[in-house]
């Protein structure tokens, strides 16, 4: 077999070079304010707007080895924890210069990976101490006070103990719409064990360096709705601002207690909740300045919390959840819908419609509806074809047969709905619609599940084993409305909200009017719920912002400094070989490195740094102060106590945007360091390249063929 072989273990390692080359196209992901890609294809000349490293792998040619092994690190990271991969991408790339620098210093390879190895395990057993139990979290937060004192100067800057900062108030965030927007948010009392309902609620603001609204509870159906439109607060406002020229009453209020089906969105949690009010400040600190999505989630929790019947349960059932994006309506469109929101064409609408205030017979099928399909277990004869499976009448084929047996299946139970796990016949659904029974395809099976609790439907595999126990009942379909209550028809596709009695589904509706962020709104969701559900699950969170890199640089240095290893250090203590001693300060100082390259991108990316280098000298003038503490971690603690380890400035509109009290996920945030080591210590320990196939003669004419030895 013709091959091409290459040495790719030279002192500058082809294998490290292209992980770093590869990981620096995500240098901008790295930090809450992320700067968007366009990814174009040269061929289809379409463009992609992407925000996320998942999808900037996805978009990459990634034909080497280094790439393809690059790809799957992502994904792992991306199916296990949905959160982490732009941490994991950097760290690749800056531990992958690091370990070429180790090398350019004749350092041998086993010395590197055993040393990174264990410098590793030993950051993740120090930062330990950082983690913040979730229920001292919540506490902490809705112990807050709603409306502290503001500590206002003569200019009318609000200090950081006034309304905006995040740890005192849910949040406040730009309006996304050009329209003025109240949204309910709760805020939990604490009195004892009990919270009260009656309690005001705090709205997010239109945009930055607004006053906050105060409106009633959300069950009190006449109380009005303030808008904050701009100004700076005081501590004398109370209950209603009503003289002001900076304020504006709206009336009755937009939102509601109780679920308005008509509409088919949630405007808010219909009761003040404990564990409600703790995840809406939990999601704001795991938003990375997402704040779109707090506003849903919070909805999406306050609704579950009100089907546990105030159980006191703090879970997020992502399985009860599923996005939709429609195209078309501004941002500030965005809500939570009861039910099943998808997609569907024109001529379905029209069924749609047609099943107004009509109960309607579901059926569920968990595979493909088409004449084709087979489950996975099914295996055909071997060395047989199969010319002709059933005998057609004169004048008509095989597919006219099958396409009108299953139509009389559906019509014979009298079917109206069909929600499909796979594909659709195109054929048969055109069938069904002329007999006005809607078919949709493509149903995650979380949805299906949910339809079968609801309904008492059974999910079949194919429709020749529909039996009237299949069949559930009281299942409804309408055309989604947006917000005001206006139906939304934008042509090509249009949204369907599909439900049931005691159906526990919720869809996050995404909008936007520029079909390239579609993708990209729903990423941002998803990996601000998949925080939360992780955070939740783990049962502590880290401090973010940094602080827990910080504490990891601090830690590495420390140990760099060392004569030798630290006797209450386990870790280091048993690494072996005498020749370790020789290389390990060098080493740990490169593995340090990494996070302190980490520190100043973060810092540039948050403009809290004007330049790497500046933000360099911050990270060791926090590391200096750390040191003289005498304890990092305390110190570290402290300053993150006090608004963040990094925060500071004297521009108050910076402050506002970046000075959030952010927290991370631990355990999603160490994998993500394991993953990237070991990534390029795989790399590293790789000797050679060999090439099989049709490539051989491409490299072989190409100017690379120079480097490599053809076999």
């Amino acid at each position: 077999l013709p091959m091409a072989f290459r040495d790719v273990n030279a002192r500058r390692h082809i294998g490290l070079q292209q992980l770093s080359s590869l990981a620096s196209t995500g240098r901008t992901f790295l930090g809450p304010m992320k700067s968007h890609k366009f990814i174009v294809d040269e061929i289809t000349n379409q463009s992609t707007l992407i925000c996320s490293v998942v999808r900037l792998i996805e978009s990459l040619d990634l034909t080497s080895a280094v790439g393809q092994l690059l790809n799957e690190i992502i994904q792992a990271q991306n199916k296990e924890f949905k959160t982490g991969m732009s941490t994991l991408l950097f760290l690749v790339g800056a531990w992958s210069n690091a370990v070429m620098e180790c090398l350019q210093q004749n350092i041998p390879v086993p010395a590197i990976v055993s040393v990174m190895s264990e410098g590793l395990n030993s950051c993740c057993e120090r930062v330990q101490c950082l983690q913040i139990p979730i229920q001292d979290v919540k506490k902490e937060l809705c112990s807050s006070p709603v409306w502290p004192k503001a500590c206002e100067s003569k200019t009318g800057q609000v200090g950081r103990d006034g309304p905006t900062n995040p740890w005192n108030l849910l949040f406040f965030q730009r309006d996304i719409s050009a329209t003025e927007e109240v949204i309910p948010v709760n805020s939990c009392s604490h009195q004892g064990n009990d919270c009260s309902f009656n309690k005001f609620l705090v709205s997010p603001l239109a945009g930055f360096g607004s006053v906050a609204s105060v409106v009633k509870a959300a069950g009190d159906r006449s109380s009005s709705a303030l808008s904050g439109s701009g100004g700076t607060a005081s501590s004398s406002i109370i209950q209603k601002l009503t003289h002001s020229r900076h304020f504006s009453t709206l009336g009755k209020s937009h939102f509601s207690s109780q679920q308005d089906s008509s509409q088919g969105h949630l405007s808010g949690p219909s009761a003040d909740l404990c564990g409600c009010c703790g995840l809406g400040h939990l999601a704001t600190a795991l938003s990375h300045g997402n704040q779109t999505s707090v506003k849903l989630l919070q909805s999406i929790a306050g609704y579950q919390q009100q089907r546990a019947e105030c159980s006191g349960s703090s879970q997020i059932h992502i399985t009860e959840i599923v996005t939709c994006c429609v195209l078309g309506l501004p941002e500030g469109y965005s809500c939570v819908s009861p039910g099943f929101v998808t997609l569907v064409s024109p001529e379905q609408a029209t069924v749609v419609k047609h099943f107004a205030d009509k109960p309607l017979r579901i059926l569920l099928m968990d595979g493909d509806l088409t004449e084709r399909y087979r489950h996975l277990g099914f295996n055909r004869p071997c060395n047989v074809r199969t010319v002709l499976e059933h005998p057609s009448p004169q004048g008509s084929s095989a597919g006219d047969v099958w396409l009108s047996r299953m139509s009389d299946i559906l019509m014979s139970f009298e079917i109206n709905l069909v929600l499909v796990k796979g594909n659709v016949c195109k054929d048969l659904m055109e069938r069904c619609l002329a007999s006005r029974i809607l078919v949709i395809g493509c149903v995650a099976r979380d949805v299906l599940c949910a339809f079968g609790a609801a309904t008492g439907a059974q999910a079949v595999t194919y429709l020749s084993q529909v039996n009237a126990s299949c069949v559930g009942n009281g299942a409804w379909a309408e055309l989604w409305e947006a917000g005001d209550g206006r139906a939304v028809d934008l042509g090509e596709l249009l949204p369907a909200r599909i439900g049931a009695g005691g159906l526990a589904l919720l869809t996050a509706v995404l909008t936007t009017a520029l079909p390239c962020k579609a993708q990209l709104l729903q990423d941002q969701f998803w990996a601000l719920l998949y925080r939360l559900h992780h955070a939740l699950k783990d049962g502590k969170v880290f401090p973010g912002g940094g602080a827990v890199e910080l504490l990891c640089l601090s830690h590495i240095q420390a140990l760099a400094e060392q004569p030798g290893p630290p006797g209450n250090d386990r870790a280091v203590r048993e690494l072996p070989s005498p020749w370790l001693a020789e290389y390990r300060s060098i080493v740990l100082q490169a593995l340090a490195s990494g996070w302190k390259q980490y520190l100043s991108v973060l810092l540039c990316n948050t403009a809290k740094a004007s330049s790497e280098l500046q933000a360099a000298a911050s990270v060791d003038h926090h590391l200096q102060k750390a040191a003289a503490c005498g304890s990092p971690s305390a110190y570290i603690l402290e300053e993150f106590r006090r608004g963040g380890v990094f925060s500071g400035g004297s521009d108050p509109f910076l402050n506002q945007i970046t000075d959030l009290k952010v927290c991370d996920n631990v355990v999603a945030k160490t994998e993500a360091w394991r993953r990237a080591l070991d990534l390029v210590l795989l790399v590293l320990q790789t000797d050679a390249e060999i090439i099989t196939g049709p490539r051989r003669n491409q490299i072989m004419n190409s100017p690379m063929s120079s480097e490599f030895m053809f076999l």
